[in-house]
């Protein structure tokens, strides 16, 4: 893209600030309780009861879209249709998307050093991709740490939030949203933007070339994500999900990782009393259990 260049030799994106919008649209406590419900069913997410202006503020988008005043009609049309795409957006719409580059930054020299243990290609699984962010780290990574062989490293990027992916495959940001990326990464991995472009930046092609973006819910009964990887990267996605959820995924994960791989997992997430699977073996990180 022309508007962007070589850059010359801060900022954790929100998820949204929600204020408490004019009610115009018809909101009861028992329609609250159904969008917790559908939204448990659907994408495996416990909705806190104090996400109810949450709710209302992102769902009622949707409802004026249709020509709706109701939130009971819009709930119901759902709860008809199974199929429809309709349910794409719904989850979009309540599914937060809280990240940055190099986030939790004490993981990326544990994959580093990891990585250039492995002889043959590597293959890493995000498994909450959001926008980005977090892949485009693991891609640097891999890059700084295999050289040559990062060629042939593969990333396989996930998250169940398709619109958050679209703005993941542009790969587009803004400069404060690089604030911990350093001054030699910037260089190497990104472009400026310039004209109406300027203040953002673009990751560069053959980074980009690294991760496979696709949609993917980790509670659905199949996955397309197929092993076995060298890690698998599940950070701050788990918070989300029940206890009985959390297992169930976690002991989905574990014949999906060689034998020597590494789960990372976020710095609010303990997994050593869910699973016999995996056991600690530092701040955040599991390895299978022998």
């Amino acid at each position: 893209m022309s508007d962007f260049r070589q850059f010359p030799a801060p900022q954790e994106e929100h998820p949204g600030l929600f204020g408490t919008a004019d009610r115009d649209l018809e909101f009861t406590e028992a329609d609250f309780d159904k969008i917790r419900t559908l939204i448990y069913q659907r994408a495996g997410i416990v909705l806190a009861s104090h996400k109810r202006e949450m709710a209302y503020s992102r769902l009622a988008k949707r409802l004026r879209l249709h020509g709706m005043r109701r939130f009971a009609d819009y709930l119901d049309r759902l709860d008809r249709r199974p199929d429809s795409s309709e349910w794409e957006a719904f989850t979009n719409a309540l599914t937060t998307n809280l990240t940055s580059f190099f986030r939790e930054a004490h993981h990326f020299p544990l994959l580093a050093e990891h990585v250039k243990q492995v002889s043959g290609p590597v293959r890493i699984w995000c498994a909450a991709a959001s926008t980005g962010e977090e892949p485009y780290s693991i891609a640097i990574t891999l890059s700084e740490a295999l050289g040559s062989r990062a060629q042939q490293a593969e990333v396989l990027a996930t998250d169940i939030d398709t619109d958050a992916l679209n703005k993941a495959r542009q790969g587009i940001y803004s400069v404060d949203q690089l604030e911990k990326v350093s001054e030699e990464y910037r260089r190497r991995f990104f472009l400026r933007g310039s004209g109406a472009r300027a203040g953002m930046a673009k990751v560069r092609p053959e980074l980009a070339a690294m991760v496979d973006f696709q949609p993917l819910n980790l509670t659905a009964s199949g996955w397309a994500a197929k092993g076995p990887f060298d890690a698998i990267f599940c950070r701050n996605i788990m918070i989300y999900f029940d206890k009985e959820t959390q297992a169930r995924i976690l002991e989905r994960f574990a014949p999906l990782l060689k034998p020597d791989g590494l789960l990372f997992t976020g710095h609010s997430e303990n997994f050593s009393y869910l699973t016999q699977s995996f056991r600690l073996r530092g701040q955040t990180v599991y390895e299978l259990s022998r």
